[in-house]
C-alpha cells in the first residue's frame, strides 16, 4: 500500500524533472538559435554595408564612382544568387539526415568565408584578381546563408510547443536584426578610431576578421544541441519504411512548387524594403543627398534595434490569431508607406530619414515575424527543410539581392526615387496577395485545441 500511495507521486516529481529539463534545454537552443543566426547574418550584412561604402573604391578604383557602385553591388548580388543553391544542398541533407548537421556546416563556411574576405588584397594589390575572389567568397557566404536559415528556423519551431512556433520561430528571425546591428557597430567603431584613408586602406578589414568568434558557437551547437524531435520521431518510423524522404527536394518540387512560389511572394515586400533600407539607401543619401555616412549608420542601427521587438511580437500574436492576418497587415502598410518613405529620405534631413526607415522597419517586421513558423507549417516534416528553404531562398535571388542595384540603376536613369517607391509598393502587394493565396496553418479550430499542432492538418 505505501509503495502504491509513493509511485503517483514520485511519477508525479519525474514528470517535473523532465518538463523543467525540457524547457531549460529549449531556452538554450533558443539563445543557440539567436547568437547563431545573428552571427551568421552579421557576416553576410556586413558585405552589404561594405559593397556601399568601402568596395568601390578598394576593389574597382579604376572605373566612375557610379559604375564602381554598381560593380560593387553586383558582386552583393552573387551572394543572393548562390543562396538557393545553398538551400537546395542544405534542404535536401537536412531532410535526409537532421536539421543540426546542415546547420554546422553552414556556420562553419559562413565563418571561413568572411574571415578570409578580411584577409583579401584590394585591386591595387593583384589587380582584377581581387574582385573575382571577392565574388568567389561572396558565392561561398550565399551558399551558406542559403542553408542556415532553414536549419535554425525548424531547429527552433520544430523543437517548440506546438502553440508556440511562431514566437520560438522569431529567435532565428531577430538575427537579421542583429546582424544589421552588429555590422554597423562594427563599422561605426572602425571608422571612429581611425582616420578615413587608414580605414579604406585596412580598417575595413577587422569588422570581417572578427567573424572568427563564430567558430565557438559552432563548436556549442555541435555539442550541446540535440536534433529536433520531429525530425527524430521521422527517423524512428524510417526502419524498413521511407517516411525519410529518399530524393526531398525532388519530391518537394513535384508536390510543393506552388506553395514554394507562394512561400517567396510572402517575403516579396520585406526584403524589398529591408535591403533599400541598409544598403541601397546608404549609397543613395551619400552620394545624392550628401549625408553623414556615419550618421546613416547609426540610423540604421537604430531602427534594427527597434525592428526586434517588433519581430517577436509578430510571431507572439501569429501564435493567437493565426500567421496570415500579421503577414497580410505588414504588406498592405508597407504598400501605403512606399511613397512617404521616399519623400521623407529626399528631404536630407536626418530626423525624417530615421522616421522613414524605422517605420519602414515596423511595417517589415510585422510580416518577417511570422514566417518562419509559417513556412515549416506549409511543408510535410519529411520535405520541410527543402520546401521551406527554397521558397526562402527563391526570395533572395529575385529581390533581395537586386534591390540595392535596380534602386541605383532606376534613380541613375530617371533621376527621381519615384519609380523606386513603385517597386516597393508591387513588391508589397505580391505579398499581400501571396499570403491571400495561402491556406492559414494556425486557423481558430487549431488554437483552440490544446492537442492540435499547428499544420498537421496540411499533412498528408
Amino acid at each position: 500500500m505505501t509503495t502504491s500511495a509513493v509511485d503517483p507521486s514520485r511519477r508525479a516529481t519525474a514528470r517535473s524533472a523532465r518538463s523543467k529539463s525540457g524547457a531549460s534545454a529549449h531556452r538554450k537552443l533558443l539563445f543557440a538559435g539567436l547568437v547563431g543566426s545573428s552571427i551568421e547574418w552579421y557576416d553576410f550584412f556586413l558585405y552589404g554595408t561594405a559593397a556601399a561604402l568601402v568596395f568601390p573604391h578598394v576593389f574597382f578604383p579604376d572605373s566612375s564612382p557610379l559604375m564602381a557602385t554598381l560593380l560593387s553591388f553586383s558582386t552583393f548580388w552573387a551572394g543572393f544568387v548562390a543562396r538557393p543553391l545553398g538551400g537546395l544542398i542544405a534542404g535536401h541533407y537536412g531532410d535526409k539526415f537532421g536539421r543540426k548537421p546542415a546547420v554546422v556546416v553552414c556556420l562553419l563556411l559562413m565563418g571561413l568565408a568572411t574571415f578570409l574576405i578580411g584577409c583579401l588584397p584590394g585591386a591595387n594589390a593583384i589587380g582584377v584578381a581581387a574582385p573575382i575572389l571577392l565574388v568567389v567568397l561572396r558565392f561561398v557566404q550565399g551558399l551558406a546563408c542559403g542553408g542556415q536559415w532553414g536549419g535554425i528556423v525548424l531547429l527552433l519551431t520544430e523543437s517548440a510547443s506546438p502553440k508556440k512556433r511562431g514566437f520560438s520561430g522569431t529567435f532565428g528571425q531577430m538575427g537579421v536584426s542583429f546582424g544589421v546591428v552588429l555590422g554597423n557597430i562594427a563599422f561605426l567603431s572602425a571608422t571612429a578610431a581611425i582616420s578615413n584613408d587608414a580605414f579604406l586602406s585596412w580598417g575595413w578589414r577587422i569588422p570581417f576578421l572578427a567573424s572568427a568568434v563564430l567558430f565557438p558557437v559552432v563548436l556549442y551547437i555541435q555539442t550541446k544541441v540535440e536534433d529536433s524531435p520531429e525530425f527524430k520521431e521521422l527517423e524512428e518510423k524510417a526502419s524498413g519504411t521511407k517516411v525519410v524522404a529518399q530524393a526531398p527536394l525532388k519530391q518537394a518540387l513535384q508536390e510543393h512548387w506552388r506553395t514554394i512560389l507562394l512561400g517567396c511572394g510572402l517575403l516579396a515586400a520585406t526584403n524589398a524594403l529591408f535591403y533599400i533600407s541598409i544598403a541601397g539607401v546608404l549609397t543613395y543619401a551619400t552620394a545624392e543627398l550628401d549625408m553623414n555616412r556615419n550618421d546613416l549608420l547609426t540610423i540604421s542601427m537604430l531602427s534594427c534595434i527597434i525592428s526586434v521587438p517588433v519581430v517577436a511580437f509578430s510571431g507572439w500574436v501569429s501564435d493567437r490569431i493565426g500567421r496570415r492576418p500579421m503577414i497580410i497587415a505588414g504588406g498592405i502598410a508597407i504598400v501605403l508607406w512606399a511613397f512617404p518613405y521616399f519623400m521623407l529620405v529626399n528631404t536630407a534631413n536626418l530626423g525624417l530619414f530615421f522616421l522613414a526607415v524605422t517605420v519602414g522597419s515596423i511595417f517589415q517586421s510585422m510580416t518577417y515575424g511570422p514566417i518562419a513558423a509559417y513556412m515549416g507549417e506549409l511543408f510535410a516534416p519529411n520535405v520541410r527543410y527543402s520546401g521551406a528553404s527554397l521558397a526562402y531562398q527563391l526570395a533572395a535571388i529575385t529581390v533581395s539581392g537586386g534591390t540595392p542595384f535596380i534602386m541605383t540603376a532606376l534613380i541613375a536613369r530617371t533621376g527621381t526615387t519615384t519609380l523606386v517607391a513603385v517597386f516597393v509598393a508591387l513588391m508589397g502587394l505580391v505579398t499581400v496577395l501571396s499570403a491571400w493565396r495561402l491556406r492559414e496553418t494556425n486557423p481558430a479550430e487549431v488554437r483552440n485545441d490544446p492537442t492540435a499542432v499547428p499544420g498537421a492538418q496540411l499533412v498528408r
